[in-house]
């Protein structure tokens, strides 16, 4: 699987994009930075889109995902989450007040976006691939995703606090390649880490024993205005597996 990190970042500022994971070029799983992050000939190739929960920097760029290609694709982005999201990003985002509700244009019969609702550990099979969703420790009932095609399987939990399930679910996978997952705050802002559900540097360090052993674990949600500080304080963790998603629009081959 060719794994593109078209925006691995907790936030927007120049530089910086928020969370959009592209496996192949077709497979999206979430959509802050989507639209701004590939050119339109590229987006149109996108099939089916993961979305882990209905907050913006995860559901953002589906609005700007549609209006690109709208009457440009013979099928519409399919979409696949849990049912808050799909509820949140039906009822508040393209509900024809926000942004154009997109499953009827151009037209019921051919419209650019499809909601699917998903459950948690209820394997999904699109295509090549065969996703399994996990519940994990973030608000709205947030899901990870463990992604496989071939011999190949990604475990992919953008925004979680300490969690236990999807690692136990993991350990049943043989063929693991790569963990990514996240750190948003710095240690001094722990108690907004846990208000969020989100990991500090010391809070991954006490997750990575939960975690299948001896996989690389990628590091993305980096706060923009911390990253430095991220930077350093991930670093004194000591953990050779762990890489830094400090830069967007990146690739990785697993």
């Amino acid at each position: 699987m060719l794994i593109k990190v078209i925006g691995g970042h907790g936030g927007k500022a120049p530089g910086f994009r928020t969370t959009s994971y592209l496996v192949d070029g077709k497979l999206l799983i979430d959509a802050g930075s989507v639209a701004e992050g590939l050119p339109v000939d590229e987006q149109k190739q996108i099939d089916n889109i993961l979305i882990s929960h209905p907050h913006l920097d995860h559901i953002s760029d589906l609005a700007f995902l549609c209006d690109n290609c709208f009457g440009l694709k013979d099928k519409p982005f399919e979409v696949y989450s849990n049912k808050i999201t799909r509820n949140a990003i039906k009822n508040h985002i393209m509900n024809n007040v926000i942004w154009p509700d997109f499953s009827v244009i151009p037209s019921k019969e051919k419209p650019t976006i499809n909601f699917n609702v998903i459950q948690s550990e209820q394997l999904l099979t699109l295509g090549e691939y065969e996703i399994m969703p996990v519940q994990v420790n973030h608000p709205c009932k947030g899901y990870g995703f463990i992604v496989s095609k071939d011999d190949s399987s990604v475990i992919f939990t953008q925004d979680t606090a300490a969690t236990s399930r999807i690692w136990e679910v993991a350990k049943s996978f043989k063929n693991l390649k790569a963990i990514f997952t996240e750190v948003s705050f710095p240690n001094e802002l722990q108690a907004v880490a846990d208000m969020s559900l989100h990991h500090t540097s010391n809070t991954l360090k006490a997750e990575i024993p939960k975690m299948p052993a001896d996989i690389p674990i990628f590091v993305g949600h980096l706060k923009p205005g911390y990253q430095t500080t991220l930077y350093q304080e991930i670093q004194d963790i000591g953990c050779s597996r762990i890489s830094l998603l400090g830069s967007d629009n990146s690739n990785y081959v697993v």
